[in-house]
């Protein structure tokens, strides 16, 4: 396409910019329209991916059917198959009536799955079998469904990463990356982030009904300088917050550097990936990692508490009596003498009592040994926690919850 083409569509979806990646992305979006090809469109949180799919629906020959997009993070895991499928009447509890679902109403037209590396395993499943056939089943049904759908995906999870940790099918990624879309960073998009500042400035003045503001030369340099890690709509909501707060309409470089976060304060929750570190895409996988972390913690402690166990066992043993003790009271000290000699009688020394050690028979459970551990750690470290917790190898909230579990407090 011509620059003038792509600027038009600029205009009629209302994106904002002149950098080549971006004009790269829509020149993609234009040309893979009239085809039926599955798009998955990547970019970090805030990039604007969501005006991609729109392009592709309106220049493809299903413009006047239905399009529907759906957030697959924000729909509960129990509920998603039935929100994008359906389901018959009484398929579950509280399925008071029939529901047609998303692709049973977008048949003829797009749907547009956002998010959709946050799709669990089982509805991956099912969205596979929709793009290889075109086919579905309700929940709740068997009469198999057929629909007549366009699919274009998007995500910020990086979905390679994803197939390597079982998250995300590797044959669906394949069917919905059939035609890729990347969708560049504020960061690596140079002046547009001037040229966004403006547009949005001009829509809150309008919308507040008050004067725009605008940038000095300084503050531009710092705009350029800024990382973005919330890209676009970081941008938007600190235009917005400056546009309503200051007074003076003239922002400076010192008024600019009080909205932005700094580079070791936290930003925006916006998920970017990078620097070895992995983030977090939705409030389930964080319950997992802190399931699975308390679940290693308590393993550690139980093998520390095993192997002081058998330290213990050991010594005992080598305390084991010549002879087999008579009955006696658990709760009593077994007292064991060497076994007489025969012959001639020997007058005793000491180093005929070597053998004769008192036995005593203890009844510690794993609860008990924990909470001595614990106890032990405390004393050693002036009841400072930290330290102890540091010591056990244990985290200090889970240190915390044993001291009140054991009442050491």
């Amino acid at each position: 396409m011509t620059k003038a083409e792509i600027q038009q569509v600029k205009q009629r979806f209302g994106i904002i910019g002149n950098t080549e990646a971006l004009g790269r992305a829509i020149d993609i979006a234009i040309q893979v329209a009239p085809t039926d090809l599955s798009v998955l469109i990547t970019g970090e949180s805030g990039v604007g991916k969501e005006s991609f799919p729109q392009i592709i629906h309106q220049y493809s020959r299903r413009k006047h059917g239905k399009y529907i997009a759906v957030n697959c993070g924000a729909i509960p895991e129990g509920t998603i198959d039935s929100e994008l499928f359906g389901h018959e009447k009484g398929a579950f509890t509280g399925a008071i009536s029939e529901r047609k679902g998303y692709f049973g109403e977008a048949d003829g037209g797009t749907i547009f799955l956002d998010e959709v590396g946050e799709l669990p395993t089982p509805t991956q499943a099912r969205l596979l079998r929709v793009l290889e056939s075109g086919e579905f089943i309700k929940v709740g049904s068997s009469k198999v469904e057929k629909t007549d759908v366009r699919i274009v995906a998007a995500t910020n999870v990086n979905l390679t990463q994803a197939i390597a940790e079982g998250r995300f099918r590797e044959d669906l990624y394949y069917r919905l990356n059939t035609v890729p879309i990347q969708v560049p960073p504020l960061r690596e998009r140079g002046d547009d982030v001037l040229l966004l500042f403006r547009k949005f400035a001009s829509d809150f003045a309008e919308k507040y009904r008050m004067p725009g503001i605008a940038l000095t030369d300084d503050a531009k340099k710092v705009l350029l300088a800024y990382p973005w890690p919330g890209n676009v709509r970081q941008l938007k909501n600190i235009t917005e917050q400056i546009s309503i707060i200051e007074t003076n309409r003239e922002i400076s470089a010192d008024i600019l550097h009080a909205y932005l976060p700094g580079r070791d304060q936290p930003t925006l929750p916006a998920l970017v990936g990078g620097g070895g570190q992995k983030g977090f895409e939705s409030e389930r996988e964080i319950l997992y990692t802190v399931l699975f972390d308390m679940r290693r913690e308590v393993s550690e402690l139980k093998t520390m508490v095993h192997g002081l166990m058998a330290e213990r066992d050991k010594a005992n043993a080598r305390y084991t009596p010549i002879s087999a003790p008579s009955p006696i009271s658990p709760s009593m000290p077994a007292v064991v003498h060497p076994a007489p000699q025969q012959g001639a009688p020997k007058e005793e020394t000491d180093d005929d009592i070597q053998d004769t050690e008192e036995y005593v028979e203890e009844t510690l459970s794993l609860d008990e040994v924990e909470k001595d551990i614990i106890h032990k750690a405390l004393d050693k470290n002036h009841g400072k926690r930290k330290d102890a917790a540091r010591d056990l190898n244990i985290s200090e909230r889970t240190l915390y919850r044993k001291i009140k579990v054991y009442g050491l407090d």
